[in-house]
């Protein structure tokens, strides 16, 4: 097994997306990136922590490799807005890359430079070393889309995205996870 860490956003949404790419055994939500020891969500979500909500992807590299998880990665958020992923908006949430090692280093510096003409704007995603990863300490932070998928922000925010990789990626998602559940829910809630 192998691992990555990434952050994207809000962790709920990256979380949710990656966990049903085929080859991921494990997706933990948790902060990277800053400067206070085993910070709370509390703590982070104030923004004087320096940390990014981010998530550590365990996954196995026969079945999807770094690249993989970065192309999915440049679809699963906007990395041209600075610190904000739609209405979460503060440092928490910035674009970043993770890397563990120089080869990662190395892939992450030239998936960007291969995606970044399809955007309109330039991508400012950190492509950073990953300091220590904390794992969140509040059990609801954890599998919040699938514990909440009746919620407004898992409806308006997490369905669409998971629509949208499904649909550029449909040969990465794992058979146990159908698309069609979350375009229902997305299209009757509208």
């Amino acid at each position: 097994m192998e691992v990555a860490i990434i952050a994207g956003g809000c962790f709920w949404c990256t979380e949710a997306i990656f966990k049903r790419l085929i080859g991921v055994e494990q997706v933990e939500v948790g902060f990277v990136g800053g400067s206070v020891p085993e910070p709370s969500y509390k703590e982070v979500c104030k923004g004087d922590t320096g940390h990014a909500e981010a998530i550590r992807i365990t996954y196995d590299p026969k079945q999807l490799s770094y690249l993989d998880i970065l192309e999915v990665f440049w679809q699963a958020h906007d990395p041209t807005t600075l610190n904000r992923q739609g209405e979460d908006e503060g440092t928490q949430y910035r674009s970043a890359i993770f890397y563990l090692d120089e080869n990662q280093h190395q892939a992450a510096l030239q998936s960007k430079e291969r995606i970044a003409h399809t955007f309109a704007m330039p991508i400012v995603t950190e492509i950073v070393p990953a300091g220590e990863f904390y794992p969140v300490q509040e059990d609801y932070l954890i599998n919040y889309y699938e514990n909440n998928t009746d919620r407004g922000y898992c409806i308006f925010t997490i369905a669409p995205k998971i629509n949208k990789i499904y649909n550029l990626f449909q040969e990465k998602i794992k058979p146990t996870y159908q698309a069609l559940e979350y375009e229902d829910r997305t299209q009757k809630t509208i």
